[in-house]
C-alpha cells in the first residue's frame, strides 16, 4: 500500500518536473523536484513487498 502511494507521488512529481521545464523555471527548482521524484520511486521499490516482486 505504501509503495503504491509513493509511486503515485512520483508520478505527480514527474508531471511537475515536466511543467516546470515547460514554464522555464529555474534549474534549482527543477532539480529539487526531480530529486524528490527519484527518491519517491526508490522508496516505492524499497517498500515493495518481497512476495509480489
Amino acid at each position: 500500500m505504501i509503495s503504491l502511494v509513493l509511486f503515485a507521488l512520483a508520478g505527480i512529481l514527474i508531471g511537475g518536473v515536466i511543467q516546470l521545464v515547460k514554464s522555464g523555471a529555474t534549474r534549482f527548482s527543477i532539480g529539487i523536484t526531480a530529486v524528490l521524484a527519484v527518491l519517491a520511486v526508490a522508496g516505492g521499490f524499497a517498500w515493495w513487498p518481497a512476495g509480489e516482486a
